[in-house]
């Protein structure tokens, strides 16, 4: 969510938060990344603006 606050507006994809933050950008842990999102997209913390794209809820 940190991610979100510092930049309000913008959509991130899985492996761009990964390389913003300097995280490993294989696969897998991508994959983990997703599934996370995923979870706050349903709890309705983000929203999809796009497929595979994320965003924080105004």
């Amino acid at each position: 969510m940190n991610a979100f606050n510092q930049h309000p507006g913008r959509a991130f994809r899985a492996r761009e938060l990964h390389e913003l933050f300097g995280m490993p950008t294989d696969e897998a842990t991508v994959n983990v990344t997703r599934s996370r999102l995923g979870r706050l997209a349903r709890q309705g913390f983000l929203t999809q603006p796009g497929r595979g794209r994320y965003q924080k809820r105004t």
